[in-house]
């Protein structure tokens, strides 16, 4: 493949930063931005110095690494993770995580890479959010490279689940970069994290000729990030409920609601976990069968790796014995923390006049339950993984 055909996806080129250095300098919404990111700094100094910037590395460093501090800051009461010392340096990985926010999941993980002296990574960025310069001009710079939505024929899904390959391999072995995309197309909003075994075979749509190396040469690595409070929690639990209603269609500035209540939100304790990166080893391991078996188990294992790495907080346990009406997991929290989540679950109060407050109610317990079960059905299987 050569560069031009990957055009209309690839993020910025150092060519480009300092025209979109200018153009987000000089935005309308950069007096806000500026002084979420740097409260403490004049605007006009901000921006001055964001115009000097001639390359992705100082926009990652001077901007969007404070950005993502400021976030922690402002809305977590801790950040840890886990596993960096099972990734080298100087190997390019394709990171496969769950996904709980828009946003924070891939750009959370660029931190912990920078803080341990790796190389930030290329992260998929979909169509439908890639929307309005300054968004485009912020992703493109922050290594952001755009996925499109599946729809239209087959054929067209084909091709561009086909470009998506190949840019992917091209970036891991030719650019030399990292990438990072979710097990799935779109957030997790149930709580249960399951790999799209689609991605799977996607991974392997630009190698053909051996299905162990081709999944092999891009060095798999599942992420496992968890939240103590689970972002847009309400949010997906009316997105949840008004689904099972039938046909949703998402509202105007829907994703964008999202985006900022991920950023805003209270989080708690946020751990993001590297698991062990899949070696061809663990791929010849696999009873193999035919392809679609194979993607298959290849999903299967990067679940039972990201469920048993993911962190669960006493929020999930409370859940768990709300819904299911009892104290299996009395032990593990406190009543004080118990009395916390009851007035979280309390907010749902406001919705009882557009839902059945009671199933709302269970929707959102799951959120915070599945985990539970995920990491239940895993624990006898951890020798394997």
């Amino acid at each position: 493949m050569t560069t031009n055909e990957f055009e209309g996806i690839r993020p910025y080129n150092e060519a480009e930063i300092p025209a979109a250095m200018q153009r987000i300098a000089c935005s309308k919404e950069f007096p806000r931005l500026a002084s979420y990111v740097f409260p403490d700094r004049p605007t006009e100094e901000v921006r001055q110095e964001m115009m000097r910037y001639k390359t992705v590395r100082e926009f990652q460093l001077g901007v969007m690494y404070h950005a993502n501090k400021q976030i922690l800051r402002r809305s977590t009461t801790g950040f840890t993770h886990s596993g960096i010392e099972r990734l080298l340096p100087k190997r390019n990985y394709l990171f496969v995580s769950n996904h709980r926010d828009i946003m924070l999941d891939a750009s959370l993980m660029q931190n912990v890479l920078t803080d341990e002296g790796f190389d930030t990574c290329e992260i998929t960025f979909g169509e439908n959010l890639m929307r309005g310069q300054l968004v485009i001009d912020v992703g493109k710079s922050n290594k952001m490279f755009k996925v499109t939505r599946p729809g239209g024929s087959a054929r067209e899904f084909y091709k561009e689940s086909l470009l998506l390959s190949q840019y992917i391999r091209s970036t891991i072995t030719e650019k030399h970069q990292s990438v990072w995309i979710a097990q799935r197309n779109g957030r997790t909003k149930d709580g249960t994290d399951r790999t799209d075994q689609g991605i799977i075979k996607m991974f392997g749509m630009s190698q053909t000729t051996d299905r162990v190396a081709s999944l092999a040469e891009l060095n798999i690595v599942s992420v496992a990030i968890s939240y103590e409070w689970e972002s847009c929690d309400v949010l997906k639990a009316i997105e949840l409920y008004r689904r099972l209603q039938g046909p949703y269609t998402k509202q105007p500035g829907e994703d964008l609601n999202s985006i900022l209540t991920g950023i805003l939100q209270q989080k708690g304790r946020v751990h993001l976990e590297f698991c062990e990166p899949v070696t061809a080893k663990d791929l010849h391991a696999l009873p193999g069968g035919t392809a679609n078996e194979f993607h298959k188990q290849v999903a299967q294992l990067l679940d039972k790796r990201i469920c048993s790495a993911y962190r669960l907080f006493p929020n999930n346990y409370i859940a768990h014995d709300l819904l299911f009406e009892d104290n299996a997991y009395r032990q593990i929290y406190t009543q004080e923390e118990k009395e916390a989540f009851v007035i979280r679950l309390h907010e749902l109060d406001c919705y009882k006049n557009n839902y059945k407050l009671y199933k709302l109610r269970n929707i959102f317990l799951g959120i915070y339950a599945n985990p539970v079960e995920s990491k239940r059905l895993t624990q006898d299987d951890t020798k394997d993984i």
